[in-house]
């Protein structure tokens, strides 16, 4: 049969009624009157057409006035290279290609979802747990100040470690007012033993700022982007899409791969130390502006090599295992989490003190472990005791004081370490100063010229008796 002549004009009026009529409610109208929205809509298309006109008028004047402009300005800096030296011109021209090379766009061509496709298909751009900060529980140290006292440096608590991650990344990546007036951090290094809650610290991190977590952990880039090339197009592609798209987080899990002082025979095919090179470089890109922050995870940073992993990561929390009172809170929440009725039955300060060692996740394990369904729905015949978390938690390692003397030595050789001592040691110096000043009596304390002084006096009387 030949093509319908109808059929187009049809499907035309149907297509109108769907887009235009479908939709509206013509019960009150009952005049017939017509409707101003459409009246605009169509009328728009004409006058945007006549301005149109109008507009590009105006930008060839324009365009021919910045050409002027700009002739006049090259002319000028022709007749000042003409009396400068030959040498000036070369360093001139090696300057200006630089810079085209440092503004070269290797993705000008693709537009931002492909990118964000790619990165998303890729597994470098990953979607973050919906978990809050205040989530992160744990208690203010209040023996910090007698520990210091007597010559003990405490390991910060838990509520510090919160405070500090408020101040350097949630803050500053929230609010562009702050980041503007703050002081600009680019990194951020959480160090710690494992089950302490960094990668929770870093979810949250995003969470609470809606930022874009990106991975960029060595077992993550194993075997993708091979080659120099690929990993400078890689990171091209990352922090291209992290700027655009900020507030970003940029997350390096075991971070201390990155700048292994000897890499191990069993990682040496899967290239940790692919950034080592290029992280350096890719901080100095980062401007002010940019709402972007680059934050390592280490559970083992006493493996890689100190200069370059703190030139790189300059903000250093050192995340200790929860106290006695962390842990006395923790366990009450997690079994309140997870179903549990804490009775007279469960002694709850006797399992904060057994689990001295154990950090969060080793508790989060053993409450989920032993809190099932079905011990849930027998509490009521028989309630929870202690004894029954403690087979789950034998079977765990806990975090022994060696490893926590290693950590405390590590950070005390890193430069936030040392200029934290250095402050600690001025301060005892000015208290024993002042000690030594209320002793004296009078602000005159008393020392070897207040002795020559009595001396003098004495055989002054002496002589005046003598005559």
């Amino acid at each position: 049969m030949p093509p319908s002549n109808f059929l187009p004009t049809v499907v035309e009026g149907t297509k109108a009624y769907k887009e235009v009529w479908n939709g509206k409610d013509e019960s009150q109208n009952f005049t017939q009157c017509f409707d101003a929205q459409l009246v605009r809509d169509e009328k728009r298309a004409e006058v945007e057409e006549e301005v149109r006109v109008q507009v590009d008028e105006l930008m060839r004047q324009e365009l021919k006035n910045l050409k002027i402009a700009v002739d006049r300005v090259k002319e000028k800096k022709k007749k000042k290279g003409k009396k400068g030296s030959k040498k000036k011109k070369k360093k001139g021209k090696k300057s200006s290609k630089k810079k085209k090379r440092k503004e070269k766009d290797q993705t000008a061509d693709r537009s931002i979802e492909s990118l964000y496709e790619e990165l998303v298909l890729e597994g470098f751009l990953i979607k973050p747990m919906n978990v809050k900060l205040s989530e992160y529980i744990g208690e203010y140290s209040y023996l910090a100040t007698t520990l210091r006292q007597a010559d003990i440096e405490p390991m910060p608590s838990l509520s510090d470690v919160r405070q500090l991650i408020a101040l350097y990344g949630i803050l500053p990546l929230g609010s562009q007012a702050v980041h503007e007036r703050a002081p600009l951090v680019k990194t951020m290094l959480l160090a710690g033993p494992s089950g302490v809650g960094k990668k929770m610290l870093v979810h949250a991190l995003c969470t609470e700022t809606g930022a874009n977590l990106f991975n960029l952990s060595p077992g993550n880039l194993a075997g993708k982007y091979p080659g120099r090339s690929g990993l400078q197009y890689l990171l091209h592609v990352v922090f291209k899409v992290a700027r655009l798209l900020q507030p970003s987080v940029i997350w390096i899990g075991d971070a201390e791969k990155t700048f292994y002082k000897k890499v191990p025979k069993q990682e040496k095919e899967l290239e940790p130390k692919r950034l080592k090179k290029d992280l350096p470089k890719l901080l100095k890109s980062i401007k002010p502006e940019d709402r972007v922050l680059i934050v390592g995870t280490t559970r083992r940073p006493f493996d890689a090599d100190l200069k370059t992993f703190c030139k790189v990561y300059r903000k250093i929390i050192l995340i200790p295992r929860p106290d006695y009172a962390s842990r006395l809170t923790l366990w009450k929440h997690l079994l309140q989490e997870h179903g549990g009725k804490p009775t007279a039955a469960l002694d709850l300060s006797s399992l904060a003190k057994v689990t001295d060692g154990y950090t969060q996740g080793h508790i989060l394990q053993a409450v989920r472990a032993v809190l099932s369904q079905r011990r849930v729905g027998q509490q009521r015949r028989r309630p929870l005791s202690a004894l029954e978390f403690i087979p789950t938690l034998a079977r765990q390692d806990p975090v022994y004081k060696e490893e926590e003397e290693a950590f405390k030595a590590w950070y005390s050789k890193t430069p936030m370490g040392k200029k934290r001592a250095r402050a600690a040691k001025t301060s005892e110096e000015e208290g024993e100063l002042g000690k030594g000043r209320e002793k004296g009596g009078k602000g005159k304390p008393r020392g070897k010229e207040g002795k020559g002084k009595t001396k003098k006096k004495k055989m002054k009387k002496k002589k005046k008796a003598k005559k």
